[in-house]
């Protein structure tokens, strides 16, 4: 028997989960937790069955092609858990896997616990009605979250989010300059995503509009974290033949961005942390034709990033589909470094929003979980 089943998806659930297992273990250090984790859980001590990395896949086509490896990963480890008996099982994000396994959880008596809501506000509003199905207790991360959950009758927590927790008020510039070796000029953090795919599509979209960004400042300098060694080598090969002061980074987006003046993002939970480091970004996205398609059918919204969207304005600009362009986001780059007004205007506003997102997450979601595995 486990004490805790886990379910994080790709790396931003992955860093999710380990603030609050780590939480969790100051309660209850000899706490047994398995199931499908990433590095970081994995160092708090939960055992990997299957790593986070095979449900890093997004977007309708994306799926379709990886569909049968996750069928069979989903019904191998609801066995495990099914078997194995966990106090309590927590989803973290990864919706359309995580639902199902949770429902079969729930049926089966297991108490279910989803962190990190899907974006039922933003898109596919019906989805609330398989989430009552298949979740005993869902935590949310932004505040207005809470209401949705009250009124549908799902019993519902508002934790906070973990990296307003983790990422200071005031990050350290001097700091993360000097260690990333990036002191001079203006300093452009490229972020093209975690996925494999998503550095596919992002990747020389994004080298190529830094080139237009050094032909007006040739003394600025470009950080490019990548998640891992596959995204690196991907990386390698887009900037093959591109003359760019380029340090591609082991990891380390957050002194990437720390350090940075201007960040291109590719839409996700990334546009969140390049808030919360108080910086000036543009968002873009790119999925195939036919996944673009279909979301745009289902929107709700008329933004994509966490940034416009908690604050219900284009806060930042957004470039997607067909204006993604390398010319489009040098422009909107270039509009940053130009103006040191409008850089400080939006850095309060993200303060702002870094407090109200600050509630010590790992803490609360700690106390969630503590009547699931003190009961018999």
């Amino acid at each position: 028997m486990i004490d805790l089943g886990v379910v994080a998806g790709e790396a931003s659930g992955d860093l999710l989960g380990a603030h609050f297992v780590q939480a969790l273990k100051q309660g209850h250090p000899e706490l047994r937790a398995a199931g499908i984790a990433g590095p970081r859980l994995v160092e708090t001590g939960v055992r990997a069955i299957y790593p986070s990395d095979k449900l890093a896949v997004n977007g309708y086509v994306e799926v379709l092609r990886h569909l049968p490896e996750l069928l069979w990963i989903r019904s191998r480890i609801g066995r495990y858990f099914l078997r194995e008996r966990p106090r309590v099982f927590v989803g973290i994000d990864a919706p359309d896997f995580n639902f199902t396994l949770e429902a079969r959880l729930k049926a089966g008596d297991i108490p279910t616990v989803h962190f990190v809501s899907p974006s039922i506000w933003a898109w596919r509003p019906e989805r609330i009605h398989r989430i009552r199905q298949a979740v005993s207790h869902m935590l949310v991360v932004f505040p207005f979250e809470e209401a949705i959950y009250r009124d549908a009758g799902i019993p519902v927590t508002y934790v906070g989010h973990p990296l307003a927790d983790a990422i200071p008020l005031e990050p350290d510039v001097a700091g993360a300059r000097a260690a990333l070796g990036v002191a001079g000029g203006p300093v452009v953090a490229l972020l093209p995503g975690s996925r494999l795919s998503e550095v596919e599509r992002h990747a020389r979209l994004m080298l190529d509009a830094a080139r237009l960004v050094h032909a007006r400042y040739p003394d600025a300098q470009f950080v490019l974290p990548a998640a891992s060694e596959a995204a690196a080598r991907l990386v390698d090969q887009a900037r093959r033949a591109l003359e760019l002061p380029l340090r591609v980074l082991a990891g380390q987006s957050h002194a990437a961005l720390a350090a940075c003046d201007v960040a291109l993002v590719a839409s996700g939970t990334a546009t969140l942390e390049t808030a919360l480091f108080k910086k000036p970004m543009v968002i873009t996205y790119r999925v195939p034709a036919l996944t673009a398609h279909l979301m745009r059918k289902k929107a709700l919204l008329p933004w994509i990033g966490l940034p416009n969207i908690l604050t219900h304005e284009f806060i930042v600009p957004e470039r997607v589909q067909e204006a993604a362009t390398p010319q489009n986001l040098a422009d909107d780059a270039l509009a940053w470094l130009d103006d040191a007004t409008r850089r400080e205007a939006v850095a309060a506003r993200f303060r702002a929003l870094h407090e109200s997102l600050r509630r010590d997450a790992g803490r609360r979601i700690a106390e969630a979980l503590e009547p699931y595995l003190e009961a018999a």
